[in-house]
């Protein structure tokens, strides 16, 4: 009994344990519906423009004992996979682009499985329908053959499209591009092609139409957007020829001639007609109506004209025939016909070139000689022409021409006929010139005008002019320009001009020039000395004349160039200036030659006793003490000498090639300025080697003290006049105390504060343009009372012609140069002369500025 006890619970254990594996249950999936995103997947419906990756559907089922499931999906053999799966979520998701066109139904096997059981099921899934397609024309390219005479509004032709769409998008309506430009229209539903109404088509206008059709589908949803697809294609319409046109004549109007050597039975031209329908075209036949008078005929199927007598058997120059051509159709009949219009003319044969006759017979060779310059209109008389063309009709007209030097010659007549007489008459005188052409020659051409010859012939004509003087002589220039140094030697050659028989035109001023008369070469005299500072410019003219009179003339201008030969002149040898310690000195020297730098002077000092002691300026000969030296002192302690003079040679020396210098001794008496309290100290200073001027500034203190002791004694007479009193003398005291003498005093005497004592008194008066030597004004008073002094009259001045004067202040006054004035006795005896040259030198220096100045 124990031991039964003891096995009985664990085989109770095992039948349980077998009872439930035995009642596992295998899962399944939900059946949502068709429009559910979850379940089976029956009913699933998909557009065909779902994007790829796209998750469409999630597999959901479920196990009865709770367990996980798991998902799966397989295809049949062969099928193309669109979807995969997550096995654990169930996601379905769009690996395959779907087309509907080529796939509208899908199968998938979908499983789901607990581990133990798996369930499978077998879906279909529709691929809905999306405007991805474009509609396309069947059975093209489209050739359609129509007859011209096919009646408006009828159709001739039906076009189809398809589109593989369903629905909206799988309609289709046709439209024809440039609708008003079209002879067609086209029934928007069944495609339909017709003829416009009130349209006929017309072959011999335009045999082939090129209609374009286009397809359009009714639109549609793709990929979220409305589109519509449309598709084009090209309809040819030939069309086709139908007997309608009468028959054309081409290469009208007709013309035949017919000459004096055509045999008869000659052909003469033909004429060409063609049925009117070119695509079918008839037979044409000819024949002549009228116009022929038994004397042409021509060929029925050819429409070759010939002439059936000989030319002098042919009564009338010109026949005018009527041709018809007709259309011969299949059968034989005559349908539709026309006219055209043949002119034969009978002409002689041209055979005969024109020809140039003179008086002994045939010439082609003509020459006359003649004075040049003659007369315009002028028949040239000595050319005996004659011309001839022994044709008759238009193969005797021709035209005269003249070829060579252009607008000289005219030929009368132009065109002839048959023959004329030739006239050659001038045209240009002034072209007929001896000095441009002795000998002038010309074809006199002949040449038939309307022939298809074109004969012609040709003669020379030979004009050999006579010279008559018709030429002024000519310079080369209206103007020389040369140059010649002041020491050029007597008989220089100065310049020279290009025309022969040539002369000076000069007064006594230039009779210093010769020309001589042949080779124009202008030189100077022998004996002739030039001197630039004299007379540095020379203007005249040269006259160029003939035998007959006939005259030109030329401008000479004449520079004398400037060379240095004058050595810088001191007015004195020996000169004695006072120096103020603080105001320099001047020394000054001028140089006589004309010309920069010839007259440029540089200064130096040569020679100082004691030396170190001044400094002269290079360009202005103001000398002065060493900056050190600023009192007497120290001069002192230079020199042992008291009396402060000291001995300096000065040079001056110009900058030509080659150079001049000069020298001079300045004595220079060096004082130390002692008058500090005014400027009467500076001026007496400054007078120190000039007492003329102290006087006569004085002079005029004192006269200006005399005029105002004078007006105020007027003044306090009528005034003791008027009140019949005797002023008080305190009275004119008090009113002396205005400062009225002072204020007269400064309108003649001017001070002002200047650089250096030599400046610091200066006296201005009204008569500023009379000076002296020393470059000091001396004031003039206007006359007063008999009672006032009278100043001292100022030093007089000898004139110096337009010399200048030559002025440098200084404290102790200015040397005036003493030189020769040569200048002002050479020129004086020329000033008419001076201003003739200075007029011609402004006419010359503007036309320098205008045309710039010409090369000698």
């Amino acid at each position: 009994m124990k031991r039964v006890r003891h096995f009985t619970p664990s085989v109770f254990l095992c039948l349980v344990h077998i009872c439930l594996v035995q009642a596992n249950y295998a899962p399944y999936f939900f059946d949502n519906g068709a429009r559910s995103t979850n379940g089976n997947m029956a009913l699933l419906s998909l557009s065909e423009d779902t994007p790829v990756g796209t998750h469409v559907y999630t597999l959901n089922g479920t196990d009865p004992e709770g367990d996980p499931v798991t998902y799966g999906m397989a295809y049949e053999a062969g099928s193309r996979r669109y979807f995969s799966v997550d096995k654990n979520l169930g996601n379905v998701t769009l690996i395959e682009e779907l087309d509907r066109e080529k796939e509208d139904e899908i199968e998938v096997i979908v499983s789901i499985s607990d581990g133990l059981s798996t369930v499978s099921e077998k879906v279909r899934i529709l691929v809905l329908d999306a405007n991805d397609e474009s509609p396309e024309f069947i059975n093209t390219p489209y050739i359609v053959q129509v007859p011209e005479n096919a009646p408006s509004g009828s159709s001739i032709f039906k076009i189809e499209a398809v589109d593989k769409d369903t629905g909206s998008g799988g309609s289709i309506t046709y439209f024809l591009q440039n609708i008003h430009a079209n002879k067609f229209t086209i029934d928007r539903h069944s495609g339909v092609l017709r003829i416009k109404t009130g349209v006929s088509l017309d072959y011999e206008k335009s045999r082939t139409h090129f209609v374009v059709v286009i397809a359009k589908d009714g639109g549609g949803k793709l990929r979220g957007d409305n589109k519509v697809f449309s598709a084009t294609t090209t309809v040819t319409v030939n069309v086709e020829d139908v007997q309608d046109t009468p028959p054309m004549f081409i290469g009208t109007p007709y013309y035949g001639y017919v000459y004096e050597d055509t045999l008869a039975g000659s052909e003469v031209l033909t004429v060409i007609a063609l049925d009117g329908d070119r695509g079918k075209p008839n037979s044409v036949h000819y024949c002549i109506v009228n116009g022929s008078e038994g004397s042409f005929e021509i060929g029925n199927t050819t429409g070759a004209i010939s002439v059936i007598k000989s030319p002098n058997q042919l009564k009338k120059e010109v026949y005018e025939l009527k041709v018809q051509a007709s259309e011969v159709g299949q059968e034989g009949d005559v349908s539709v016909y026309t006219f055209a219009m043949v002119t034969i003319r009978v002409v002689d044969l041209n055979n005969h070139p024109p020809t140039f006759y003179g008086e002994n017979g045939p010439q082609n060779r003509f020459e006359l000689t003649m004075y040049e310059h003659p007369p315009e209109g002028e028949v040239l008389r000595g050319l005996k022409i004659t011309v001839n063309d022994s044709d008759q009709g238009a193969n005797a007209k021709f035209n005269l021409r003249l070829v060579g030097p252009g607008g000289i010659f005219r030929v009368v007549p132009q065109t002839v006929l048959n023959e004329a007489q030739v006239t050659i008459i001038v045209e240009n005188s002034a072209a007929i010139d001896y000095e441009k052409f002795e000998v002038l020659t010309f074809k006199l051409l002949a040449i038939e005008v309307n022939t298809p010859e074109k004969f012609s012939s040709t003669a020379d004509i030979v004009i050999r002019l006579l010279d008559t003087n018709d030429n002024v002589p000519k310079f080369s220039s209206d103007y020389y320009i040369a140059r010649i140094p002041e020491n050029s030697p007597g008989g220089s050659n100065v310049v020279a001009v290009t025309v022969s028989f040539t002369h000076l035109l000069r007064n006594a001023l230039f009779s210093r020039f010769l020309i001589h008369p042949s080779t124009g070469i202008i030189y100077t005299q022998p004996w002739a000395v030039l001197d630039a500072e004299v007379n540095s410019k020379f203007n005249f003219y040269v006259k160029a004349e003939d035998t007959d009179g006939k005259y030109s003339l030329a401008e000479v201008f004449i520079t004398v160039l400037d060379v240095n030969d004058h050595s810088p002149e001191f007015n004195e040898n020996i000169q004695e200036k006072t120096m103020i310690i603080g105001s320099p000195v001047k020394i000054e020297a001028i140089d006589q030659d004309a010309e920069e730098p010839n007259n440029i002077v540089d200064y130096s000092i040569m020679q100082a006793d004691p030396a170190n002691v001044f400094d002269i300026d290079q360009s202005t000969g103001e000398i002065k003490l060493k900056s050190y030296i600023r009192s007497l002192d120290i001069i002192h302690n230079i020199t042992k000498s008291k009396d402060c003079i000291w001995s300096v040679v000065v040079q001056a020396k110009d900058r030509g090639s080659p150079s001049f210098s000069t020298t001079a001794v300045l004595k220079i008496d060096i004082t130390e300025e002692t008058l500090h309290k005014g400027p009467m100290a500076a001026f007496l200073m400054q007078t120190k080697d000039n007492p003329m001027k102290a006087l006569g500034v004085l002079a005029g203190v004192m006269g200006i003290m005399v005029l105002i002791t004078i007006l105020i004694s007027t003044a306090m007479f009528w005034r003791n006049k008027r009140s019949n009193k005797i002023m008080p003398v305190r009275r004119i005291i008090k009113k002396r105390q205005t400062p009225q003498s002072r204020t007269i005093r400064m309108e003649w005497l001017k001070f002002k504060r200047p650089g250096n004592a030599a400046e610091k008194f200066v006296v201005e008066d009204d008569a500023k343009n009379l000076h002296n030597e020393n470059s000091n004004n001396n004031i003039q008073i206007a006359s007063m009372p008999p009672t006032a002094p009278l100043p001292p009259p100022p030093p007089t001045l000898a004139p110096r012609g337009d010399d200048p004067g030559w002025r440098v202040p200084t404290v102790s006054g200015s040397l005036t140069p003493k030189f020769i004035n040569k200048q002002l006795k050479k020129r004086g005896h020329g000033s008419a002369h001076n201003a003739l040259v200075s007029e011609l030198k402004m006419k010359f220096e503007k036309r320098n500025a205008a045309i710039g100045e010409p090369h000698i």
